[in-house]
């Protein structure tokens, strides 16, 4: 049986099952995470076996307090702690080399750690509660939709785990920025709302990963992800849409779209489309669009996504679509 719970009743019992070795669902800023005991290997295989994760792809580390990362690192440079003074607590992960605490389950086998402080009161609490850092990937069946509430959790893994931590629906909504500090240039491995503007103000040098990927360093790299039940594509513009709309329908499919307001209006000059509106800034549609593809492939059959562009946070968005329609573009 699976209980979604509040309150600081909740959390206790939710940071007593993580002292006994055992998984818990809990929410962040960013996602909802799927949460163990940092220190456990046994307890942490059992992050794997829930979402059917394969054991190559490593996870985050979540603390409560800055002064953990020392334990959990045995080197911290100077510039890796600016970004953490900068941005943390916050929807950022940094990479850097590991300590022998951390045990090789974690990382897969690699000699660095992803190490985040989430900013969300509920997830301070209960990693407070436990006593421990707590690894976590986002709470779902590998591949699919990342879950941005309580709800999301229980319909992909009622019956998997014993508690849900309910925090509300994630301010973010799209994962943390993973940037690789134990390389000489500070290096994002997955982009999310810190984009990498912000990070060049703080580093001044930074780059994002590009290339192919033989070992991943971080989530999210290597395999595919954010999938919804139904097949999606990326529309190139609004006429693309419209075809790729129209295209459906005329399958049988139901198709949706989903895109922000003005690219909706646009749209509906020409057709009368189902569409779900992710709002009308690229803030609006990172915080909206994991919700949104739930939503999509429950009640619909195919979807229609707007490409967002290559700026900012749009860029981070677009990095979550993308593989989730397995690079599909009309």
């Amino acid at each position: 049986m699976t209980e979604i719970l509040t309150g600081k009743e909740g959390i206790e019992r939710a940071a007593e099952l993580i002292r006994k070795g055992e998984v818990v669902v809990f929410p962040t800023e960013t996602v909802y995470g799927l949460g163990a005991n940092a220190f456990d290997k046994n307890a942490v295989r059992k992050i794997f076996e829930v979402k059917g994760r394969p054991m190559d792809n490593p996870l985050i580390v979540h603390i409560a307090d800055i002064a953990q990362i020392d334990k959990l690192a045995c080197e911290v440079t100077l510039q890796a702690r600016k970004v953490m003074q900068a941005f943390m607590p916050g929807p950022i992960t940094v990479i850097v080399k590991k300590s022998d605490a951390i045990p090789d389950e974690v990382c897969a086998g690699l000699k660095t750690v992803g190490i985040r402080f989430p900013s969300h009161a509920v997830a301070q609490e209960f990693i407070w509660a436990c006593g421990v850092p707590v690894a976590a990937p986002s709470a779902n069946t590998s591949t699919k939709i990342s879950p941005t509430t309580a709800e999301h959790v229980y319909e992909d893994l009622k019956g998997k785990v014993e508690i849900i931590l309910q925090g509300g629906s994630c301010q973010v909504g799209i994962e943390s920025t993973i940037l690789d500090m134990s390389t000489d240039i500070p290096t994002i491995l997955r982009p999310g709302a810190i984009t990498e503007e912000m990070l060049a103000e703080v580093l001044g040098e930074v780059k994002t990963f590009s290339g192919k990927i033989v070992v991943a360093k971080a989530p999210g790299m290597k395999y595919k992800h954010y999938a919804p039940d139904c097949d999606m594509v990326v529309a190139e513009n609004v006429q693309h849409a419209i075809e790729a709309y129209r295209q459906s329908a005329s399958r049988g499919e139901n198709p949706v779209v989903l895109a922000k307001t003005d690219y909706i209006a646009e749209m509906k000059k020409t057709l009368d489309v189902n569409a779900i509106d992710l709002g009308a800034s690229d803030e609006e549609v990172m915080h909206n669009v994991f919700a949104a593809m739930h939503t999509a492939q429950d009640k619909y059959g195919f979807i229609v996504c707007q490409d967002f562009g290559d700026k900012g946070v749009a860029k981070s968005v677009m990095n979550r679509v993308n593989k989730a329609s397995g690079g599909n573009r009309v």
